[in-house]
């Protein structure tokens, strides 16, 4: 049995997939399963994928499915993942030559079941670290305190224990394709700290098609998927005022994109809603016009 799963999202991405792959084949430890979920691409990424599993340079699974969005693929890759733990390195991405080997030797040394997993980190192609680095000071923390107390900055690579990262499914929205993939880490946040590794374990290129790189578009097409998230962020017992209140702002303006008039009766912070309007509707517009822009 392998420990650990590198699980990869997909959609048309067969041209920059083949990078990923080649990242994989140099690992220094083969312990672990490469599962790529296939979102609907309708270019030639199950032919690569079938040419890649024929050369078993490594263990390879592909799971095929409609288009439900970057979340929807994370829905199912939970599903399916079997290993104690779990990655994702998404189709733009690649890993350190080392950065199985280093998880596993990571997880044997110093994991267990009173923590989530590991957050490890994320630097540019170049080498250069994205952000801070984690406090050297501290050896767990939840992702929350991390950027809220301690101020770090930037993405950073978590791996999860596979058994907790099957709680708290994302929703799947008609018509939408986003819902914020925090929405899942700050629920175990409740539960379990994450063990802290100042290492790199994923080189970053943000494209000009991927999410990172579109957002203000993805806040018009998925309304209700923001609105969600924006209400669950409110929920959190640890958060402070002034970072509800900035989900409140939030939440107003996907509530008004999505025309639902039904906004302040769904808030599980009323105060803070109502006092967030003026603002909330100020971001409307924003988004309106410069998505029109665009």
């Amino acid at each position: 049995m392998k420990k650990l799963t590198v699980f990869t999202p997909t959609y048309n991405r067969a041209y920059c997939l083949v990078h990923c792959y080649e990242s994989l084949k140099r690992q220094t430890s083969k312990d672990f399963i490469w599962l790529i979920i296939d979102d609907g691409s309708t270019d030639n990424t199950d032919e690569l994928v079938a040419g890649w599993i024929a050369e078993n340079e490594m263990m390879i699974r592909y799971h095929y499915q409609d288009n439900q969005g970057m979340h929807g693929a994370h829905n199912t890759a939970y599903q399916l993942i079997d290993t104690e733990l779990n990655v994702c390195i998404d189709s733009d991405d690649y890993m350190p030559d080392n950065a199985v080997e280093q998880i596993n030797a990571f997880w044997e040394s110093h994991g267990s079941d009173q923590v989530s997993g590991i957050i490890g980190l994320d630097a540019f192609t170049d080498g250069r670290i994205i952000g801070s680095r984690l406090p050297e000071e501290l050896e767990s923390s939840t992702l929350f305190e991390l950027y809220s107390k301690h101020r770090v900055t930037g993405d950073k690579k978590l791996v999860y224990r596979t058994e907790l990262t099957r709680d708290y499914p994302y929703p799947i929205f008609e018509n939408e394709k986003y819902v914020g993939l925090a929405y899942k880490y700050y629920k175990l946040d409740q539960s379990y700290e994450l063990l802290l590794m100042n290492e790199v374990l994923c080189c970053v290129e943000y494209l000009p098609d991927g999410s990172s790189m579109n957002m203000l578009k993805q806040y018009r097409k998925n309304p209700k998927g923001f609105a969600f998230y924006r209400k669950e962020l409110m929920k959190l017992p640890f958060a402070s005022l002034f970072f509800k209140f900035r989900q409140s702002i939030h939440y107003v303006s996907s509530s008004m994109t999505s025309g639902n008039r039904r906004f302040m009766k769904e808030t599980p912070a009323k105060m803070l809603t109502f006092l967030a309007i003026p603002l909330g509707v100020i971001l409307y517009w924003y988004m309106i016009r410069k998505t029109r822009i665009s």
